[in-house]
């Protein structure tokens, strides 16, 4: 009985790992899965058991948090899937647990609480509507995801009858989830990156750069445009990001040495495995020693061949307000059982430094003229105070000059609160749409 006594209090965790082992499945048999919860309480998915024994999983919030809590029913995802093993394994306190193997009864799973603002996903599920993108919320110092939306949604309530429909609609993809696995081309918002590049190329003479904008640039028979070609006559360093000059930037990343411009974009991530639990897509950085100009003009303003996920916009952004130093994202904050008892505390992690604080606090400094002065002046004049940038990211849509909107930043630059991260498919310009898209969430946040 000492035996059998340990191996119920103490499960085998190596022999749950495998995500094959029929282990979770006998589990499953023995274990009524816990519950998922907001970081308040707030019941996002738990296990209803009827007077005959059946067991049904219930999403309260319907379609509002389907990609970050996920569906447990035709496989899993979002923290269903990773939070799996803790979900199915019981810490209820083992005399009941004795008991109830005795008496062949469940034994109550353990619960997940996570990070998640119940109120700040409603403001970024009702500030992105019905456009399609995605939208994310989390704390520069600690990591803490606070919110995840991607639209297109679904009712995990409904996946195992809806599966069939939604599962193969490849034009909308439901299932897919864009803050974590959506490739984009970054558009403005990537000139962080061509702007860091330029500061650690040019630490002393950064101050003295100017440039004559008259709307477009050529070199090589390769001609680019500003944004709807617009003049934007001479411009330094700083004007040049708040405005999103397109020419101005063609005109610096021709000047950067390309392999230490691929060593800055690596050390930010690029084509990479992201540090997190969700399944992500990596983003994708392509230029070597031996691109070619056209590349390199496209590359320096976000388009060509750069891809970014907006998870791995928000962290590059939240190392920016974090003196650049990324703490790793996370979305459970502990373990308990269902009597509360905590039975895992996670806490902040340090995953590492992108850039010196030196280089942070400078793209600090721009990205707060951009909402100054710049594209983003929709967010000016808050009782709070933001840094960000705007980008307009064209795509092959079905109309010529097709656009992504953009916008990240983040809120109390002097002691950064939170980072949002925007995404909104198809609609244009940022500053016209992410921004008061973005606005909305922050006053959400500090309403």
């Amino acid at each position: 009985m000492g035996y059998y006594a340990y191996y119920v209090a103490v499960p085998a965790k190596e022999e749950m790992n495998n995500s094959y082992n029929s282990r979770q499945e006998n589990l499953a048999k023995k274990v009524v899965r816990g519950k998922i919860l907001a970081r308040d309480g707030d019941v996002l998915a738990e296990t209803k058991v009827d007077e005959n024994g059946d067991e049904e999983r219930v999403y309260p919030y319907s379609n509002l948090f389907s990609h970050v809590v996920g569906y447990a029913t035709r496989g899993r995802s979002g923290i269903e899937s990773f939070g799996n093993i803790s979900l199915l394994t019981s810490n209820a306190y083992i005399m009941e647990r004795l008991e109830n193997s005795i008496g062949a009864e469940k034994n109550i799973g353990d619960n997940l609480v996570t990070t998640l603002d119940v109120k700040l996903q409603k403001a970024a599920n009702d500030a992105l509507g019905m456009y399609r993108g995605a939208i994310l919320a989390m704390e520069p110092d600690t990591g803490k995801i606070l919110a995840m939306v991607s639209h297109p949604d679904f009712n995990p309530n409904h996946i195992a009858q809806e599966w069939e429909t939604i599962s193969t609609d490849t034009e909308r993809s439901p299932l897919m989830n864009r803050a974590t696995q959506g490739l984009y081309p970054p558009g403005s918002t990537f000139k962080m990156v061509t702007l860091l590049e330029y500061l650690k190329e040019n630490p002393d003479s950064y101050g003295a750069y100017s440039y004559q904008c008259n709307g477009k640039i050529e070199r090589d028979q390769v001609t680019v445009s500003c944004y709807h070609g617009t003049n934007h006559g001479k411009v330094d360093l700083l004007k040049s990001f708040a405005k999103s000059c397109n020419c101005s930037f063609v005109n610096i990343g021709l000047q950067l040495d390309t392999r230490s411009y691929a060593k800055t974009a690596k050390d930010l991530l690029f084509n990479q495995k992201l540090p997190v639990k969700f399944t992500t897509s990596k983003s994708s950085f392509v230029l070597d020693s031996d691109s070619d100009t056209e590349e390199i003009m496209h590359t320096a303003m976000g388009q060509g061949e750069t891809l970014i996920t907006p998870l791995h916009m928000a962290m590059i952004t939240a190392a920016v307000a974090n003196g650049g130093e990324l703490m790793t994202p996370y979305v459970i904050d502990r373990i308990e059982n269902y009597n509360h008892d905590v039975m895992k505390q996670y806490g902040t992690n340090k995953y590492g430094r992108l850039m010196s604080k030196e280089e942070a606090d400078l793209l600090t400094y721009f990205m707060k003229d951009v909402i100054e002065e710049g594209t983003g002046t929709k967010l000016k004049g808050q009782p709070y105070t933001v840094a960000g940038k705007t980008g307009s990211a064209e795509y092959g849509g079905e109309e010529k000059g097709a656009s992504h909107a953009w916008f990240t930043g983040f809120s109390a630059t002097e002691n950064p609160d939170l980072v949002v991260t925007v995404i909104v498919e198809g609609a244009g310009s940022g500053g016209d749409y992410a921004v008061p898209t973005a606005k909305r969430v922050f006053d959400a946040y500090y309403d």
